[in-house]
């Protein structure tokens, strides 16, 4: 069961940088986002989900 929550977060995480990479951010907050998602990655995809670039709440 461990194995599969890893491989989900791990995914999660993949997604998470991928589309940072691809958003219309400058290359600062780029770097600081990714470096948030793959330090704390739970949180960090939480955190990056509700006020990252392109996020609900931003708009």
């Amino acid at each position: 069961m461990t194995n599969i929550l890893g491989l989900i977060v791990l995914a999660l995480v993949i997604y998470a940088i991928v589309m940072i990479i691809q958003s219309r951010a400058g290359t600062a907050e780029k770097v600081l986002w990714a470096v948030l998602v793959v330090l704390l990655p739970v949180l960090g995809l939480i955190i990056w989900a509700l006020l990252g670039p392109g996020s609900p709440l931003k708009r």
